[in-house]
């Protein structure tokens, strides 16, 4: 049995002055899929602007919006009530030899290539390497890359910054969901699989009792191509279940940022986040 799960994420910046415009782009929503399907979702946004969606070369929904009073504080308020389905399968899958394919290697190229956040360096490749050849298969592989890396690194909040790199959060052991799933995405990608960073929420405990709220953040955790997209939550050493919801994916956090924009004025003070959740059913 799935579950059903209201979500509000607030978030926005403090600025030092009045802001004369911005331009911005919310990745808050999540989207119907296989594993999901969205019952009601809305974004509000102080100060008040007309806002418009689409769907971004990722397939991430975007709430895009541009304010041109004075401000010196942005807000913004995304609510959804979420259905999800147990734990995905993520065991079976292709043969090594099937990861050669054009269908692989051209059509997913873009989840092949590292990026500045998920490249390794040589110490990384040969973990990798090893872990290719005490494996049958790419599935079984890919599961143990994640399971090692819940074991080795630590969930460290505040341990890390927006820039740290895979490499950075091996050599120090600690590090936040989006660190785990970065260094998880570097290997997968290294054992030449394609893998991309997905971005969502997370209902912290098993035992939630319904009408339970929780304070929560902005959770990450990954995807592989296996024959078909499989996630598995390094951070939890879980496979997706009905704790997850999806926001959406990229090749890293640089392409699913939940707020974004430029403006005109003075530097910014801070940012606010806060997420609860609560289960309904």
């Amino acid at each position: 049995m799935g579950w059903r799960l209201q979500i509000s994420h607030r978030t926005g910046f403090t600025y030092g002055g009045a802001v004369a415009s911005s331009y911005n782009e919310a990745r808050m929503s999540p989207g119907t899929e296989a594993r999901q399907t969205v019952l009601d979702s809305r974004v509000t946004v102080w100060p008040a602007a007309r806002t418009f969606t689409y769907r971004d070369y990722w397939d991430t929904q975007v709430t895009a919006f541009d304010v041109h009073v004075p401000h010196d504080k942005l807000e913004v308020i995304a609510d959804a009530l979420v259905e999800t389905s147990a734990a995905d399968d993520v065991s079976g899958g292709l043969a090594w030899s099937d990861l050669s394919a054009p269908d692989i290697t051209d059509r997913r190229a873009e989840m092949l290539l590292p990026t500045p956040r998920t490249a390794l360096d040589e110490e990384l490749t040969d973990l990798a390497a090893s872990l290719r050849a005490a494996h049958d298969s790419p599935g079984a592989a890919a599961v143990t890359v994640c399971e090692l890396i819940n074991d080795k690194i630590a969930y460290v909040p505040g341990s890390t910054g927006v820039q740290t790199d895979a490499v950075q959060v091996w050599r120090q052991k600690e590090g936040v969901c989006q660190d785990i799933s970065h260094l998880s995405v570097g290997l997968l990608r290294a054992l030449g699989m394609p893998a991309r960073y997905v971005s969502g929420y997370l209902y912290p405990t098993k035992e939630a009792q319904l009408g339970d709220t929780v304070t929560g953040q902005s959770h990450a955790w990954v995807e592989w191509f296996d024959g078909s997209w499989r996630g598995f939550d390094p951070t939890n050493g879980i496979p997706i279940g009905e704790r997850h919801v999806i926001v959406g994916r990229g090749r890293d956090y640089a392409d699913v940022p939940p707020l974004k924009g430029v403006y005109a004025g003075p530097a910014n003070t801070g940012q606010s986040v806060e997420v609860t959740l609560t289960r309904v059913r």
